[in-house]
């Protein structure tokens, strides 16, 4: 054999893993140019799945994260036919292939998972969707702490081999780069708004103080000047009625009101310090305990919309309730059940022109099992401007999007921290042009399960 041909066959041999290690460093460049380019997180770990499936010719993807709150592996970035029933499913540490990985940081690779002990066929079966191939990949934080796994499945034509595994590597890395990097951009972000909150906190507790002094100094002044007038309009009841009349005139309604205005202001001052301590609470991923009680839904609901009546009226927006028949007594804890409905009810009033409503309706089904029964109902429903799909999407979740100025979009993740502490259900339907329904369910019940008890077993 010629050494020219000897030299063409070297070639010809090399040339398809040249070619091979030239499609891994592009996919290795797209995804560092990404880290650059992509705005949001969930954009980023999402292009590099669908980089990842390209280069490895696979069919699907997942990046699965450990939620130490909950102590679930949680699939949260899919990219395949199975992502909208995958996304936001939940494992236990241990379970799965995708368990033993996290847990021995070793990446594997299975040819076929139906043969293996620790695959979990039930996952597919729910989803519809078979499993041929698979390669298992941790993610590990910058401190090599284990923080998740990616998944990559169902290569075509062959199993997936060590060079395809030594890709997945460097791809996971990147993966877990960002997703380390923008938990340490939120916590940062974090401790200067908790900084803030503290602030906030001391500045409202020193401006409410004088509201709050001024108002028992004005109910400490208040009787004896009842008194004054009444011992005056009864001097003069028969000797100048028409004195009398004008009397009672000028200041009845300031008689009546003064009692409901004082209360008005002392419960919004103490409500006003307590929320701005919750919702530092929340920012910083701390939920009260709820104080659960049995009590009437509906007069919670009353006093939470009476101050904003006053602030529809201002507005040309009517505000009011609708009481269902017969909704029975059911445990709630009525400062959080307040905080809920008024955050929902505020925050409809300015997206509701004048001459509009906000109701608050109530309903009850107190047979058969909970969600479909067993529950009592609250529905918020405006005649607003309704919100655009993009904004409805992401209500409740930490990316929520508030369409008022300077809004947070926090209040929705309040109500929906209010709703998860009474293992309750909420949903919207919203309309542009239309208007607005938040519908909460919370369980029906007359007392609480011994939590405890639940817990040790």
């Amino acid at each position: 054999m010629s050494t020219k041909q000897t030299g063409a066959d070297s070639n010809g041999n090399l040339r398809p893993e040249l070619e091979k290690r030239k499609r891994e460093l592009d996919a290795v460049l797209e995804i560092s140019n990404a880290l650059f380019s992509k705005v949001g997180l969930d954009e980023l770990v999402k292009a590099t799945l669908e980089v990842t499936l390209r280069t490895v010719n696979a069919g699907a993807g997942s990046v699965i994260l450990f939620d130490p709150k909950i102590e679930k592996l949680v699939f949260r970035y899919v990219v395949g036919p199975a992502a909208p029933m995958l996304t936001g499913m939940e494992l236990n540490p241990d379970q799965g292939i995708c368990g033993e990985v996290f847990q021995t940081a070793i990446p594997k690779i299975t040819d076929d998972p139906m043969k293996e002990k620790r695959h979990l066929r039930s996952v597919g079966e729910d989803i519809h969707y078979i499993t041929k191939n698979m390669v298992s990949v941790p993610l590990k934080s910058i401190a090599g702490n284990p923080i998740g796994v990616m998944q990559i499945l169902n290569k075509e034509e062959t199993n997936f081999d060590e060079d395809d595994l030594e890709l997945l590597t460097i791809m996971a890395a990147q993966a877990a780069t960002a997703i380390e990097n923008a938990r340490l951009h939120e916590e940062a972000k974090l401790a200067v708004v908790v900084n803030l909150m503290g602030d906030i906190s001391h500045d409202i507790k020193n401006l409410i103080t004088p509201v709050s002094t001024c108002t028992q100094t004005l109910e400490m002044m208040w009787q004896p000047m009842v008194d004054e007038f009444n011992a005056i309009q009864e001097e003069y009841k028969d000797s100048d009625p028409a004195l009398v009349e004008r009397i009672e005139n000028a200041w009845g309604f300031i008689r009546d009101f003064f009692p409901e205005a004082v209360e008005m202001i002392t419960d919004g001052s103490t409500a006003t310090q307590e929320r701005v301590r919750e919702i530092a609470d929340c920012v910083k991923g701390i939920i009260a305990t709820p104080k659960f009680e049995l009590l009437s839904m509906e007069e919670v609901i009353e006093k939470a919309i009476k101050p904003l009546k006053v602030v529809g009226d201002k507005n040309g927006v009517t505000v009011g309730m609708e009481a269902g028949d017969n909704v029975p007594l059911t445990m709630i804890d009525q400062k959080q059940l307040y905080n809920a409905i008024y955050n929902l009810v505020n925050n409809a009033i300015p997206e509701t022109p004048a001459g509009g409503s906000i109701t608050v309706k109530t309903s009850a089904e107190t047979e058969g099992e909970f969600p479909d029964g067993a529950y009592v109902m609250i529905r918020v429903q405006d005649t607003g401007n309704g919100m655009p799909d993009h904004v409805k999407a992401k209500l409740f979740s930490d990316q929520a999007i508030s369409t008022k100025p300077g809004g947070t979009g926090l209040g929705t993740r309040i109500v929906k921290n209010v709703v998860d502490a009474h293992e309750g259900t909420i949903t919207v339907e919203s309309e542009q042009g239309v208007g607005t329904t938040f519908s909460m369910k919370i369980p029906y019940r007359t007392e609480m399960p011994d939590m405890g008890d639940e817990d040790e077993g």
